[in-house]
């Protein structure tokens, strides 16, 4: 029989490489942004075309390559900053895998050009299918300009793969703000068909995160700064009157790199505990120094997840760093009138910071065990960190905000829509309501009674509203006689021109303004006037939460988001005809039982049930 093991062709073997670093446009966006940080730029420009589909483009003013580099650079596992095994675990740089030039060859149509500075000549070279094409001298400025365009031309099922122009380009936005806000001293700039969406000039960390983030963070982030010599910690944290429902404003960096993990996220919410709501997120961008050799970074192909040698130290340092200068930092915000009234009832905002208050944090066994003798390896067994590990396990849903299979399958079988007659049988018999706590509804049924969640019954009223209207029912827009101005930052305004179609499903005019601005220039009737504004950036953060945290498609965490966000919340009083209103378009849904992501919109207490515990 003959042989049948043999080497993959080179351009294969590329293009099976490039599913792992490079699966969709945003993935060459962060490589090539990270190569040009690596070549020593001060200047990084990227341009991309149909959401990076058609064209991506780094332009930097770094070091530049010769020509020999150049042509090196395509090859597969060729690095400059890897020769042996020992440099593995002293990674410095930002790309050092030697696979994702070589990968975006193997699936793109790529033009390098590249100068080094004391070369009269720069190099081209254009490479399709990794195929070299053109290689030639060329008159070009110092630095270097790699064009990666027609993303995935030869392999047709990976571009079928992708999602919409907005959805794909707010990935490249997102990736872009991450290389962005970890090299401050850089300028960036993006700008995308033609159109600039960032224009971020160098200068402070602080700077930096407000001209990402917004303006509203100037006067609101509280400076983190602690050294040790197992590790250093910088950054900022927002003062936690800018908590928000949604846990989209927060980055960790180690190394300058960007990490995902919730387990350095709880340290930050437990140095947050009794400041915020318990459903509600801090903004933070912090910054972990740590020797390169103490963590491995190599343990997945986007390099976002990595492993800490002790993760135990790492944890208590975070949770006391913030601890401390959130007390450092005399922590009294301003109170903001359209701030959600349980962060507003919150003890961090409604009383300030006390000199006990403020002894107790630094002089708690964290804060010092980092703080004596900057001896940060000497963790006390018994120190605040002794159940960490338990309080992450029971925690780990939450922070993931992904529900599991069980809890799935739970949501699918009690949100099952309800037979007419089981929905009558529950169906209030009377249109005498009684309100507790200006959050739930009483009322009498055939078989008892029910308590209505008024929160979750508007929920679901208006879910169903709002699917209705996507579904070819649109809601109808009353027009302003003022147009409301919005201004966003440039993530968000991706994000809401990816919405604009099905927002005026939903009764919303929005138009664009330019330089980030919308006009609102109707909404829907039940929307009062002047809130139209607060309504849409509201629902924007919501929709953050569930892009980051929820998998559904578009449409879903619209509705989900403008449910949540314009339903009636609790502790707010309502009269009888508000709460009989409400009561009979809850029964009309198809599924009054419960909230779109499965809580209980209502309970039902059997008459026969309550004769027993009265033992009757």
């Amino acid at each position: 029989m003959p042989d049948i093991v043999q080497l993959l062709p080179e351009n294969i073997a590329n293009q099976i490489a490039a599913g792992e670093v490079i699966q969709r446009p945003a993935s060459a966006v962060k490589e090539l942004l990270e190569n040009a940080v690596d070549a020593g730029a001060t200047e990084i420009k990227l341009f991309v075309n149909d959401a990076g589909k058609a064209l991506i483009q780094v332009i930097d003013n770094g070091q530049g390559m010769s020509e020999t580099d150049a042509r090196m650079c395509f090859e597969r596992h060729a690095t400059s900053k890897i020769k042996n095994i020992e440099d593995l675990f002293h990674i410095k740089t930002m790309g050092f895998r030697g696979e994702a030039l070589a990968s975006i060859a193997g699936v793109a149509q790529v033009e390098l050009k590249t100068r080094k500075a004391d070369e009269i000549t720069g190099t081209y070279i254009e490479i399709e299918n990794s195929v070299v094409k053109t290689q030639q001298p060329i008159a070009v400025q110092q630095g270097t300009s790699i064009s990666m365009k027609n993303l995935f031309f030869n392999v047709p099922a990976r571009r079928n793969f992708l999602k919409s122009n907005s959805s794909e380009l707010r990935h490249i936005v997102d990736e872009f703000i991450r290389v962005a806000m970890a090299f401050p001293g850089i300028f960036f700039s993006l700008t995308s068909n033609g159109q600039q969406v960032f224009h971020l000039e160098k200068g402070t960390l602080k700077q930096r995160i407000v001209q990402i983030l917004g303006n509203n963070y100037t006067a609101k982030l509280v400076s983190v700064q602690e050294e040790t010599d197992y590790m250093n910690i910088y950054g900022f944290v927002g003062k936690p009157d800018t908590a928000k429902k949604t846990r989209g404003d927060q980055y960790f960096f180690v190394n300058n790199r960007f990490i995902k993990s919730a387990y350095l996220n709880h340290a930050v919410m437990n140095a947050f505990s009794d400041m915020i709501a318990k459903d509600s997120f801090p903004m933070y961008a912090l910054f972990i120094d740590l020797d390169p050799s103490r963590l491995d970074i190599n343990v997945h192909p986007t390099k976002q997840e990595i492993k800490f040698e002790d993760e135990k130290i790492i944890y208590a340092f975070v949770q006391s760093a913030v601890k401390h200068a959130l007390a450092q930092f005399s922590v009294t915000p301003t109170l903001d009138f359209d701030l959600d009234v349980s962060i507003q009832q919150s003890d961090a905002v409604s009383k300030p910071f006390t000199e006990d208050k403020r002894s107790a944090a630094s002089s708690s066994s964290l804060y010092k065990t980092f703080t004596q003798k900057h001896q940060a390896h000497f963790i006390e067994s018994k120190s605040d960190l002794q159940h960490w590990d338990e309080q992450l396990r029971v925690t780990s849903d939450e922070l993931q905000g992904q529900p599991g299979e069980d809890m799935e399958k739970k949501i699918a079988v009690e949100c099952a829509p309800e037979p007419v007659q089981k929905k009558e049988d529950k169906k209030p018999a009377t249109n005498n309501f009684i309100q507790l706590h200006n959050t739930f509804i009483l009322a009498e049924n055939r078989n008892g009674f029910i308590a209505i969640h008024q929160q979750n019954a508007h929920e679901r009223i208006l879910y169903e509203r709002f699917l209705n209207a996507i579904k070819g029912k649109p809601i109808a827009t009353q027009r302003s006689l003022f147009p409301a101005t919005i201004e966003l930052t440039p993530a968000d305004t991706v994000l809401l021109n990816e919405l604009l179609d099905d927002l005026l499903l939903l009764g919303y005019l929005v138009e664009p303004f330019g330089n980030n601005t919308f006009v609102i220039q109707g909404s829907p009737a039940d929307v009062i006037q002047g809130n139209e504004k607060a309504t849409l950036e509201k629902m924007l953060d919501q929709y953050k939460h569930f892009s980051n945290d929820i998998k559904f498609g578009k449409r879903e965490k619209l509705l989900r988001s403008m449910a949540w966000q314009q339903s009636v919340k609790a502790n707010t009083s309502l009269d009888q005809k508000e709460m009989e209103s409400l009561v009979n378009d809850l029964f009309d849904c198809e599924t009054p039982n419960c909230t779109p992501n499965g809580k209980p919109s209502y309970l039902e207490f059997k008459k026969d049930e309550l004769d027993k515990m009265f033992g009757r």
